[in-house]
């Protein structure tokens, strides 16, 4: 029964989202039970595009990702796939009506990770798009329900949240990402980084950062907290990595604490009550 397969989706979407990030995984579960598993779906989807691109290096990458674009697309198309993320994931595009714009979107940033090492502005406003803002476009599409006005106004607030925590996490894993060959943020030397370009890079990410959080404000009920959460997390993990020098930006990774993940987890719940 087909119902049976979908509910091992969803269970592969939830087991992916817990394994692969706690912090999104506890803001899923303060979402509407009704958002959840689509957003998992969406988490699910996205996710395994990104450990094709970053972490399956002894296999060909150019032939998984093609391949995973094409049964993307043929699940869609056909409303099943063998993959569970993946029949997971086109129940909900088509379910929401997520548009296929996205999706095209998000492959051309993965694509741009196969091989581009270093990054004009236009290409890392273009990678920003597909990488991260298309991704809270999706979710946004789900929590609107069907209310393509309500999706037009929350949509430039959707791009810069997910702007903002993309960016966040280009600061944090700076030294992972230039040990792979790639430099992300445009006109930066990373040789000769300073605590000036660092600056300009916080205060650009602060912007987006205060943006989305205005359209957080706007969400309703049943998917505002959930949304806040993230943006608390990513608010202190900018706030740390302003407090500390380059040199520990350069050869480490700020992280922060389980015990203040779980302070933030409380606080927001009660503030967005």
């Amino acid at each position: 029964m087909k119902e049976l397969f979908d509910h091992i989706s969803r269970k592969t979407s939830k087991i992916v989202t817990s394994q692969y990030s706690t912090s999104f995984s506890l803001g899923i579960n303060m979402f509407s039970k009704r958002f959840r598993d689509p957003i998992r779906a969406i988490y699910g989807f996205v996710r395994l595009g990104d450990e094709i691109v970053d972490t399956f290096h002894e296999f060909g990458k150019e032939k998984l990702l093609d391949s995973y674009r094409k049964q993307t697309y043929e699940a869609i198309e056909e409303g099943i796939s063998l993959n569970p993320l993946l029949n997971n994931f086109q129940h909900t595009v088509n379910s929401y009506g997520i548009e296929k714009e996205l999706i095209d979107l998000f492959f051309q940033s993965m694509e741009m990770d196969l091989n581009k090492k270093e990054y004009d502005r236009v290409e890392y406003e273009r990678y920003i798009l597909g990488s991260a803002e298309v991704v809270g476009l999706m979710c946004l599409r789900v929590v609107v329900e069907g209310d393509g006005q309500r999706y037009e106004q929350l949509k430039p607030y959707a791009m810069s949240m997910g702007s903002a925590l993309q960016k966040i996490n280009f600061l944090r894993d700076l030294r992972v990402d230039y040990n792979m060959g790639r430099v992300y943020f445009p006109g930066v030397n990373m040789e000769s980084f300073t605590e000036e370009d660092k600056k300009a890079i916080e205060d650009d990410i602060e912007k987006d950062l205060k943006h989305g959080y205005e359209g957080i404000m706007l969400l309703p009920s049943s998917s505002r907290r959930a949304v806040y959460l993230p943006y608390r997390y990513f608010a202190a993990l900018l706030k740390k990595i302003r407090n500390s020098p380059v040199e520990v930006i350069m050869n480490g990774r700020v992280r922060i604490p389980n015990a203040h993940k779980y302070w933030i987890l409380i606080t927001s719940f009660v503030s967005m009550r």
